[in-house]
């Protein structure tokens, strides 16, 4: 075995036990291009991305920082700010609608519609939710974690703000914070971060979505906290049986909360596979290189981790062809010039011309 494949059977890779994945799809990424124009040229933030998210089943998206990410993430929501735009693709959400002759299911193409108009924002919150790497600068610091809940629930739903009480301290129990009665009438202030993150993801899990967008919501934790909150998301994943995207630069979280991987450089995904196949057989340079530099038992004390050499390229300057070929060292000219994405094994996709080597 290799150095990825032994470094890879070291990592836990437990999968949610008592969850039933689906083939369903819930959300179709087809690529997706996002640019943002600025008097400095133009940053192509997301450039052809595509990627499926199925019911019940955990998409993990990972990459150093500036590779996309949570643009692509923000162009789901349509929350993309100013300068940045969608200038193509479609994101497809397959949606079931409660109507008086039962439920129906329909798709709609979320780059369509209006980013300030009503269906939008009838999706934001109740059937997609999202949680923000750092609460307190996204919970409202004048307003009770209480008072949050509550309008966001009666914000989508048409019941008493009695009923909307009861759901939040409802909620807020089912996520693990201690005397929910008396939490919700606290203000963000006066939580921890680890009750804040906890109270965010009450927040986000009020309407009970389908999707839940995770953007690295453990970063700002201490590792203790981080592994409670990890085993809460798998836990209300099971009990909501709802769809997660977990955005994250930590591949070991990746092993611990993902079905499926995206794996993302400049924009663009470089590799994905479903989770057990990228840590065993990583494919593409750059991959390799992100597992090769993770913390591993048994390396000696004194031994330097592996670092990818080089530095991430100017966005407004991207290499033409492969935009790793200036840190990577499989390069070839004239091979690597134009890179296509290849399947390597079952749902397993790479964009390099030497993968198959």
């Amino acid at each position: 075995m290799d150095g990825e494949s032994v470094m890879a059977a070291e990592m836990s890779l437990s999968k949610l036990d008592g969850r039933v994945p689906t083939d369903e799809p819930l959300l179709e990424v087809r690529d997706l291009r996002t640019y943002f124009e600025t008097l400095e040229g133009t940053v192509r933030a997301v450039d052809g991305v595509s990627f499926t998210i199925y019911r019940g089943r955990t998409l993990g998206i990972v990459g150093e920082s500036g590779c996309g990410k949570s643009v692509t993430a923000h162009s789901i929501l349509r929350i993309v700010q100013r300068p940045g735009r969608i200038v193509g693709g479609e994101i497809i959400f397959h949606r079931r609608r409660q109507t008086a002759a039962g439920v129906v299911d329909e798709a709609i193409d979320l780059t369509r519609l209006d980013p300030f108009g009503r269906e939008i924002r009838s999706i934001r919150g109740k059937e997609i939710a999202y949680i923000f790497q750092e609460p307190m600068a996204s919970l409202s610091p004048v307003h009770t974690i209480g008072h949050q809940i509550i309008e966001t629930i009666q914000i989508h739903e048409n019941v008493s703000r009695d009923e909307a009480r009861a759901r939040a301290i409802e909620v807020c129990g089912q996520v693990g914070l201690p005397r929910p009665h008396e939490v919700i009438e606290r203000y963000p202030h006066q939580l921890s971060g680890g009750q804040r993150q906890r109270a965010f993801i009450a927040l986000a899990l009020a309407c009970r979505p389908s999707l839940l967008i995770a953007d690295e919501p453990t970063t700002a934790l201490d590792v203790t906290t981080e592994a409670q909150i990890l085993e809460l998301m798998k836990d209300l994943q099971r009990q909501y049986g709802m769809a997660i995207q977990f955005i994250t630069h930590n591949l070991g979280v990746i092993a611990e909360m993902a079905d499926d991987v995206v794996v993302m450089y400049l924009g663009r995904q470089v590799e994905q596979a479903p989770v057990d196949e990228l840590f065993f057989n990583p494919r593409h340079p750059y991959t390799r290189a992100l597992l090769r530099s993770i913390p591993r038992l048994g390396r000696k004390t004194r031994q330097r981790l592996e670092s990818i050499r080089g530095m991430v390229p100017d966005p407004y300057s991207i290499p033409a062809g492969c935009a790793f070929r200036t840190r990577c060292p499989l390069y070839r000219p004239g091979v690597c010039d134009d890179p296509q994405w290849i399947e390597v094994g079952p749902n397993h996709w790479v964009r390099c011309n030497r993968a198959m080597e």
